[in-house]
């Protein structure tokens, strides 16, 4: 591939087929592909040329074939671009294709031919959501406001996976503004991207705001991904699409280059089929960062995310947080869970946290530092944009696509906020992050435990545009994504077969230490299952 980044959306429309598809709730939206005829049901991930499952496929598998001479990055990568060209009709995950891809790949198996490859992520290819500055691919964050924005570099996060030797395959939608422009908004749907779908059913969503990453990673269009999260926008569509997702501690990962809501609460985090790939994309992603003051408090002595044990759950104390009464199939989820944890030599203790006192000043907080940290960006990085959270809304008024579903109550409440140097401001924050921390803190230490263990969410709604996210209950992100704690979150089982996720939450660079158990939770239960692609749930 060469030239300039492929659009994705408009690849897809070239290729429909057929009619759009009456059984999915979003069909009429004129900035999604329709649903082609000849594409309907992938058969898994098998991928022919190649000879093997892409899905079932760990980092260290693909490592162990490069490395053997029975597979190169090359072959690898397109094959994970006719996964695209054949699936992502369907999903409408990904945004741009990069055109060096093919190049990169090349150039990490002259590495590895000259025996000096970079590590694990060498040769394998890795999306990532696109608020993530990139220097040679548009950076939108879903908005058409700025698709005249030029980042004159990448985000440190891409500038370590390049290092790496990762092959950059492309970037993905996402809730636009990463969920942050109005509480009626639908998650997965952006002015540039149109609607992401769900792959175990397309008339169900994704969540957000890391739709697009979840999904290409669910239906086998990267290896792994890159998302973003300022609360639950990495373990909710992770658990939707039946992934494995890391929030991590804030600090731990590098936020410089990406479109911000909240450095008080904003990270970027891997997004993985699998633990084992979480964790190596997490050894790549953090460390130190100068642009980055919160990387600076990262301990000098960590535990390798990648060291991972399967019998970690052993003689661990897992407080469960059941959230119980609001779904009683995610309560039968939860309580396999618990069985599962018994079984693998784990102590299980029920916990309660109270998040009410955390909600309101959260919120309060969250629109200050989001014109704060924006607007800071905006004016940071070059380009023809808005640079102002009124200009943008203006911006968004002229538009003929971006207000179609929803308005943009958050923006307009944001440009007119109190600094967020207001005295109220900075108190509701310092509220909102101690109850969090003390609900968490509290729990841990009354119970000598390794971690919380609570439902990620329930299973995925219908799509509605135009009449917002009907959200499944329950949630937990709140009190890891506040509190800037580790959470990562693992398959757990099915709601009439949907998938839903269990997340282990725990102490400030904990992160190793959630990946492990939830690497050992993940080997005694097996329980991901590849996407299905009902066109109706």
């Amino acid at each position: 591939m060469s030239g300039e980044p492929t659009n994705v959306l408009a690849a897809a429309r070239t290729r429909a087929t057929g009619p759009a598809d009456p059984g999915v709730a979003a069909a009429d939206d004129p900035t999604s592909p329709p649903l082609p005829v000849a594409a309907r049901r992938p058969a898994g991930a098998f991928d022919d040329l190649l000879g093997f499952d892409l899905d079932a496929a760990t980092i260290p598998d693909l490592q162990e074939r490069m490395d053997a001479g029975t597979l190169t990055a090359v072959d690898l990568t397109a094959a994970y671009l006719r996964r695209v060209k054949a699936v992502d009709p369907l999903t409408n995950a990904v945004l741009w294709l990069n055109p060096q891809a093919l190049a990169e790949a090349a150039a990490s198996d002259a590495r590895r031919a000259a025996g000096a490859t970079r590590g694990a992520l060498d040769g394998i290819p890795v999306m990532v959501k696109d608020n993530i500055d990139t220097r040679d691919l548009p950076t939108t964050a879903g908005s058409r406001a700025l698709l005249g924005l030029r980042p004159a570099d990448d985000a440190t996060v891409v500038k370590r996976l390049r290092r790496a030797g990762a092959v950059l395959l492309g970037k993905t939608n996402l809730s636009e503004w990463a969920n942050f422009r109005s509480p009626r908004s639908t998650s997965g749907w952006s002015g540039i991207g149109g609607l992401t779908r769900n792959p175990y059913a397309l008339d169900r969503n994704g969540s957000g705001s890391s739709t697009g990453s979840a999904v290409a990673v669910a239906a086998g269009l990267a290896q792994v991904a890159v998302g973003t999260e300022t609360d639950g926008s990495i373990v909710s569509p992770a658990s939707l699409s039946g992934i494995v997702g890391l929030k991590p501690t804030v600090g731990l990962v590098s936020r410089s280059g990406i479109v911000p809501i909240s450095a008080a609460q904003d990270t970027a985090g891997p997004m993985a089929r699998h633990v084992v790939d979480a964790a190596l994309l997490l050894a790549v992603l953090q460390g130190r960062d100068a642009e980055d003051a919160a990387t600076q408090e990262i301990p000098r002595r960590l535990p390798a995310p990648a060291a991972l044990d399967a019998d970690a759950l052993a003689g661990a104390r897992i407080g469960v947080w059941r959230l119980a009464g609001q779904d009683v199939r995610v309560d039968r989820v939860v309580e396999k869970a618990v069985v599962a944890l018994r079984r693998a030599g784990a102590t299980v203790v029920d916990v309660d946290l109270d998040m009410e006192p955390v909600f309101g000043d959260e919120s309060t907080a969250l629109d200050s530092e989001f014109r704060r940290d924006l607007e800071a960006y905006l004016q940071a990085t070059p380009g023809d944009h808005p640079r102002t959270i009124a200009a943008l809304v203006a911006a968004h008024r002229a538009d003929s696509v971006e207000l179609r579903y929803f308005g943009q109550e958050t923006f307009e409440a944001a440009a007119t906020a109190k600094p967020a140097t207001h005295r109220s401001i900075v108190a509701a924050r310092r509220r909102a992050t101690a109850a969090a921390r003390a609900a968490i803190d509290g729990a841990l230490a009354a119970h000598d435990l390794d971690a919380v263990l609570a439902p990620t969410n329930g299973p995925a709604w219908l799509t509605t545009l135009g009449a917002g996210d009907r959200f499944a209950l329950p949630f937990s992100s709140t009190a890891a994504a506040v509190s800037g704690y580790p959470s990562v979150t693992v398959p757990a089982g099915f709601v009439e077969r949907l998938p839903v996720g269990v997340s282990f939450v725990g102490p400030r660079w904990s992160d190793a230490r959630m990946l492990s158990l939830a690497y050992a939770f993940e080997q005694a239960t097996h329980h991901r299952r590849p996407p299905t692609y009902r066109t109706k749930s």
